[in-house]
């Protein structure tokens, strides 16, 4: 049996990177690992390819080659997946669909021939069988969440690392929070399940021995659901691996905001590696943030929470959003004003939508204000619903909120705010940058479109020397973070 999976092409989106990709010479931030963990689902004698169009396009004699075509794809790469399924349709090969925009909306792909919906742990084995009996069904679906305890390592070896900036691992799924617009809880459930401490420690072996050095991407979408599991077994364990392997990896993961209340964690994740944390936070308007059961950013002060992980060691990304029936006029300075006060420079900022059978997706629907189905991407500035705000005041508030917290000025004054809180860190010795070519062509590439191409030059020049003269030792990530902002400027620049 041949199978051919495909990920398919995605927009420029916030999280693309696309256009800092190109200082560093990769082609995209991520492998695709559900179709990576797929594949080593598969009977092993089968012959397997595995094609990122977002790394290179698929020719006709890729699907001809198949006997099913593999597609994993979320909302945003509805386009694309379309396209796929046409051409897999008129060349006369089997399509089998699954993840997580198929399992919340498998009805509008009508040319699919199998769907293998919900947790593949649990769906595809059903799938396999029946085609070993030759009597395949149209969908396979169970409402069961699998042990990840019996989960595969991805099958690595589908991917070319040097095409990729980052790895990843998935340590856990679901999160204790039900916030009224996320779909996590609706595909993965409230009860966070997890890998054992064997299991991560075999994953990072496996990228280990396929030669990667670098940035490791936890995906979990709340890595510390469970605080206890973490700190008695997980991040014991790596802290052990990265200790006998010198530290070989910098880990960055997703957590929610109260991931500040315990100092413990805090301290074991950065001994154990990890520099990143993306945080929702959402909105400064506590009014938003009870519309939205965001229950755990109620009642904070969240720029001293942010200012506290942040000099604990792990730098916050942070995702807002703008939209809720409770945000007032003031709601675009409010987000400006928060942002360049916390010190995120990563700030994801989107306007509100509502995801397929999401809470907030039956309520606007039973209230007649559900419009269109969403893009998926929460940063090109469309919205599904009608708003309580007139809709263009939030348009055009929402552009200025971007123009200004991704312009020159104020993305340089986000990453000193940073810096300032991370300095005075002790950070462990063992973290060493470690100087390689593509660093060398990126800070050139950098002093070329932002310190001379770019209007805004000024200010990359002041973040250059203000950090060579204040905390040299970041310096490249000074640099790093200010060819995000390129990235973000462009992304913003098509709103």
């Amino acid at each position: 049996m041949k199978i051919l999976l495909i990920y398919p092409r995605y927009p420029e989106t916030f999280w693309s990177f696309r256009h800092a990709l190109k200082f560093i010479g990769k082609k995209e931030a991520f492998p695709p690992l559900g179709l990576l963990t797929v594949a080593s689902m598969l009977p092993k004698e089968w012959e397997k390819k595995l094609i990122n169009e977002n790394i290179r396009s698929i020719k006709n004699k890729d699907i001809k080659w198949a006997d099913f075509v593999f597609i994993s794809a979320m909302i945003v790469q509805k386009k694309s997946v379309k396209e796929i399924i046409k051409r897999c349709k008129k060349l006369g090969t089997k399509v089998v669909a699954g993840g997580p925009l198929f399992t919340t909306g498998y009805q509008e792909f009508n040319d699919v021939d199998y769907f293998v919906l919900n947790e593949a742990e649990i769906t595809l084995p059903l799938f396999l069988e029946d085609l070993k009996k030759g009597r395949l069904e149209h969908i396979y679906t169970s409402e069961e969440k699998p042990d990840l305890s019996k989960t595969l390592i991805p099958q690595w070896n589908l991917i070319n690392f040097k095409d990729y900036a980052t790895m990843s691992i998935q340590y856990s799924r679901g999160c204790p929070f039900n916030c009224d617009f996320c779909d996590i809880t609706l595909l993965y459930g409230r009860r966070q399940r997890t890998k054992s401490k064997e299991q991560i420690k075999e994953e990072l072996d496996a990228l280990y021995n396929q030669g990667w050095r670098g940035e490791v991407f936890f995906v979990d979408d709340n890595f510390i659901g469970n605080k206890e599991k973490l700190k008695k077994e997980i991040l014991p364990t790596i802290i052990k691996w990265q200790e006998e392997k010198n530290y070989p990896f910098l880990l960055n993961t997703e957590a929610s905001i109260n991931l500040v209340d315990d100092e413990k964690l805090m301290n074991m994740m950065v001994k154990s590696g990890f520099n990143t944390v993306f945080v929702g936070i959402e909105t400064p308007n506590e009014e938003s943030l009870a519309e939205a059961n965001k229950i755990q950013n109620k009642n904070r002060d969240l720029v001293a929470n942010i200012k506290k992980i942040q000099s604990y060691g792990l730098q916050v990304q942070g995702g807002f959003i703008m939209g809720f029936d409770s945000d007032p006029p003031s709601i675009f300075k409010k987000q400006i004003d928060f942002i360049q006060k916390s010190g995120v420079v990563v700030a994801m900022v989107g306007l509100l939508n509502a995801l397929p059978h999401t809470r907030l997706w039956k309520r606007l629907k039973a209230s007649g204000r559900l419009i269109k189905d969403t893009s998926g991407d929460n940063t090109d500035g469309s919205i599904n619903f009608i708003p309580e705000m007139n809709r263009q005041k939030l348009v055009n508030g929402y552009r200025n909120v971007l123009k200004t917290i991704y312009s020159s000025k104020y993305h340089c004054q986000r990453i000193i705010t940073f810096l300032k809180q991370y300095k005075r860190l002790k950070i462990n010795k063992k973290f060493r940058f470690h100087l390689r070519f593509y660093h060398i062509k990126a800070l050139l590439k950098s002093i070329w479109f932002l310190g001379i191409k770019e209007k805004g030059r000024l200010y990359y020049w002041k973040l250059f020397f203000w950090s060579l003269l204040n905390c040299p030792q970041f310096f490249p990530l000074a640099i790093t973070l200010s060819i995000y902002g390129f990235h973000f400027r462009k992304i913003s620049e098509k709103q």
